[in-house]
């Protein structure tokens, strides 16, 4: 179906959550890594989520992220939808969920979105979008206060046959609906 252009290489991006309950966002632009006129995608072999807290002062305070029992959802999609999505949305790439309480327990929870695409080279989620995003939102945050998601792609860059890239931008469209 691809071949590779590249050998595996990561992206990541940092998202701080500073309001409770409201959505926030960033995105990994793909420009440089998806071409239409190639048939150019990016292939994703596996999505990690990391859960920090920040301190006003923006000091990192590892596994703590204040003393207000919360939930942290965030999810990798191919497409903006504005929001979180439900898990049979087309556009989704990954998922998780943090559960933390002010004993400090933390636990991934209530995620069962496989965020690992196979062990072989030729496994994977391909993306010919131009961009990846990502959203995250937590029940809770302290004040002065953040709670940061920093996501890792790893991915490599594929060339795709014309009938495999034009099925899988006629799906990205559909999707889009």
């Amino acid at each position: 179906m691809a071949t590779k252009k590249t050998s595996m290489f990561t992206l990541t991006e940092r998202l701080t959550i500073t309001a409770a309950n409201t959505d926030t966002f960033a995105t990994i632009d793909l420009g440089s890594y998806v071409d239409v006129g190639d048939r150019q995608a990016l292939q994703v072999h596996s999505v990690d989520f990391i859960f920090q807290g920040t301190d006003a002062n923006d000091v990192n305070m590892v596994g703590a992220f204040g003393a207000t029992t919360a939930g942290v959802g965030v999810q990798l999609t191919d497409l903006n939808r504005g929001g979180l999505v439900f898990s049979n949305d087309r556009a989704l790439v990954a998922s998780a969920i943090l559960q933390y309480d002010a004993d400090a327990f933390l636990s991934q929870s209530a995620d069962l979105y496989p965020d690992n695409f196979g062990k072989g080279s030729d496994d994977g989620r391909y993306v010919v979008n131009d961009q990846l995003y990502l959203t995250g939102r937590s029940t809770a945050v302290d004040t002065n206060q953040s709670v940061n998601v920093t996501v890792r792609v790893n991915a490599s860059i594929v060339s795709l046959s014309a009938k495999d890239f034009m099925a899988i931008a006629i799906q990205s469209t559909a999707a889009d609906n």
